[in-house]
């Protein structure tokens, strides 16, 4: 197995775990499950990257039983529908075009009677493609606090917390807006654990944060007086219980709501095994819950493969590595001159280049990760893949890294995953091959 031969295959392995990601068939699969003569009116409502492919899914199974739709979903990321609109917006920062489309899906939800069915379609992203600030926080201050807390580090649960708290429509609010009816919530998990609470801010979900949780992410990473001063007030009037909480486990809104994961990271990484196997590796699947920094997860990850190569632990080579979740870069000052204060990258192209420093010089190694929705932090790119070789073809790897400037760093050396968008997202799939020694 040579290198070229490895990184060919790795992205194979990362094509089998996008299939088994594919929305549009685990939508289908449940759709059949469900009688709907029994209901007057079926509304489709929803949010997230993966919002086009479901929302073709519905169609394709409902037809025109479908008595209205709405979906934000990502710019870029749309598709020809019928009955169900699609309405682009931003991401990761929320926009006007979110706002708007969220008071009309808030809407759609609330003139659904008994008889009829809210069919929610959630996906990764929609907590910032469903942006609906309560009172007094405006837009403009919701994408300050997003910066802020994106900047400082905080994972998908804590950003979570503070958002939902914020909102008209996530934490549980929008099962709220659809009581009585009849609520049924397919959801792609991009989430560590895939807590129905969390995905995509629970927007028909009970919730089990606080107003004092959401004070709690705000104090611990030290944002909370740069924080805008209508997201304090916000928050400290529902510490003082003049704000009501947002519904909890036991609320009359849930008694007709019904929320089923139908994708997520362990299925992804259970079908990216099954086709290394079939390439001739033998798999090891570490975790799909892997958070912390991107930096020392990537060298965890590199001294595992080193070990297997050394030792032929924790797996004997050929060997597939393979794990899941999604890690955290938290910005440094940078270190030497180059895009700016910061360069440019994503979690998944900064653990390729953590990972292929603590590398450089093993033969037979690949390692390859990227983002299931096809993107990585602010690029076009989904990730990238190195070698043990990488740090030779451009010995200036450290100080990228120093400057958060692994996109560029790897464009220079043409190591860029690019997939465009995949209409998916069950966060991110890390892969690592180590060829048989020769």
């Amino acid at each position: 197995m040579s290198v070229p031969t490895l990184r060919k295959h790795a992205r194979a392995i990362f094509d089998a775990a996008l299939a088994a990601a594919d929305p549009s068939r685990a939508v289908e699969r449940h759709l059949e499950r469900i009688d709907f003569s029994r209901f007057q009116n079926i509304y489709v409502l929803g949010a997230g990257k993966a919002g086009a492919s479901m929302a073709l899914a519905c169609e394709r199974v409902l037809g025109s039983r479908v008595t209205a739709g709405l979906v934000n979903v990502k710019y870029d990321h749309s598709a020809a529908t019928r009955r169900i609109e699609l309405n682009e917006c931003g991401h990761p920062e929320p926009d006007e075009c979110g706002m708007n489309g969220a008071e009309r899906i808030a809407a759609l939800a609330a003139q659904a009677q008994r008889n009829d069915l809210v069919l929610c379609l959630i996906s990764g992203g929609a907590s910032a493609l469903l942006p609906l600030p309560a009172p007094p926080v405006t837009l403009d201050e919701k994408r300050e606090l997003t910066r802020l807390l994106l900047a400082a580090g905080a994972d998908i649960h804590e950003m979570n917390a503070v958002r939902k708290h914020l909102s008209r429509i996530k934490g549980g609010e929008l099962a709220r807006l659809a009581a009585p009816a009849r609520v049924e919530s397919l959801l792609l998990s991009d989430v560590v654990g895939d807590n129905v609470d969390v995905i995509g801010s629970g927007p028909t979900a009970p919730d089990a944060s606080t107003f004092a949780d959401a004070a709690a992410v705000l104090k611990r990473y030290g944002i909370w007086r740069r924080s805008p001063k209508a997201v304090r007030v916000r928050i400290e009037c529902g510490l003082r219980g003049a704000v009501p909480e947002t519904p909890k486990p036991g609320d009359a809104a849930f008694r007709r709501v019904r929320n089923t994961v139908i994708g997520s990271n362990r299925l992804a990484l259970t079908a990216a095994a099954g086709r290394a196997r079939e390439l001739g590796y033998r798999p090891l699947i570490l975790s799909s819950e892997i958070v912390g920094e991107t930096r020392e997860i990537a060298r965890m990850h590199a001294a595992i493969l080193r070990e297997a190569a050394h030792t032929g632990h924790p797996v004997k080579p050929p060997a597939c590595i393979i794990s899941g979740g999604e890690t955290t870069v938290t910005l440094k000052t940078a270190t030497h001159k180059g895009a700016g204060p910061h360069g440019l990258g994503g979690r998944n192209q900064e653990f390729a280049l953590a990972a292929a420093i603590d590398l450089a010089g093993l033969p037979n190694a690949v390692v390859f990760s990227a983002g299931t929705d096809g993107t990585d932090g602010p690029t076009d790119a989904a990730g990238a893949i190195a070698d043990g070789s990488t740090l030779a073809r451009n010995p200036e790897g450290r100080l990228y890294l120093d400057n958060h400037d692994s996109y560029h760093y790897f464009e220079s050396i043409g190591d860029l995953v690019k997939t465009g968008p995949t209409h998916t997202n069950v966060i991110d799939v890390r892969i690592m091959l180590l060829g048989a020694a020769p």
